[in-house]
């Protein structure tokens, strides 16, 4: 089996220097985040970019997000989408979802996020309780590791057929590589649960998929 090309340091900084085209106010909204000291909670730039595509040739017009932080990928999939779309955005920090709440409104695109401050699985369980499975368009995951599996069974009920689920850090910085054995059960459970989230995947029958070695790693799969 050939190999992919390694990708560098420098080759990232060429990669960005001939197609990352960032909006001035997501590079404002990821300046404030690093400011913070927990810019290693936010995708990288050139992934939203990715993902903003995907969503403008799928054409989303109804999705949820697992995990929104401060906001940056949500207002790549708010761009996204026509003015009648609707995005669900599942997190449980008031504090760091407000920077989102200010950004999506200098954004022009608060109207079109639903932001639900509880539990990522009640939330998605009242959905598919009020009758909208089969109705989404995408499904983007990145919160807590060791509940991956949960939410994607959820978002797969919530997914229409063709629709797209979006999976980040699927890579783990490397450490998805690690021998389970070498593992310690509480101290290692994001890196096992991604082990076993991957393996389930892989298996699947109900998606298309693939996986995509771009920023921590994002997994596409594909609802047939």
């Amino acid at each position: 089996m050939s190999k992919q090309i390694e990708i560098t340091s420098p080759l990232v900084d060429y990669l960005l220097s001939v197609s990352l085209r960032e909006d001035p106010l997501l590079k404002e909204l990821r300046e404030e985040t690093a400011r913070s000291g927990r810019q290693g909670m936010q995708i990288a730039p050139h992934q939203g970019q990715f993902m903003r595509l995907l969503a403008e040739l799928i054409g989303v017009k109804r999705a949820i997000e697992v995990g929104t932080f401060t906001g940056y990928s949500a207002l790549c999939t708010a761009l996204a989408m026509p003015a009648d779309g609707r995005l669900v955005c599942c997190d449980v920090s008031e504090e760091w979802t407000s920077i989102a709440r200010r950004f999506w409104q200098k954004a022009g695109v608060a109207e079109r996020i639903d932001l639900r401050v509880a539990p990522a699985a009640q939330t998605l369980d009242a959905l598919i309780a009020a009758g909208e499975s089969g109705t989404y368009d995408w499904l983007f995951i990145d919160a807590d590791k060791s509940s991956y599996g949960i939410y994607y069974e959820k978002g797969l009920e919530l997914l229409r057929p063709g629709g797209l689920i979006l999976v980040d850090n699927v890579l783990w910085g490397g450490d998805i590589l690690r021998e389970e054995a070498d593992l310690d059960p509480e101290k290692d459970r994001d890196t096992l649960a991604l082990q076993a989230f991957n393996r389930k995947l892989l298996g699947d029958q109900r998606i298309s998929l693939s996986l995509v070695p771009i920023g921590d790693g994002l997994t596409l799969a594909r609802k047939r």
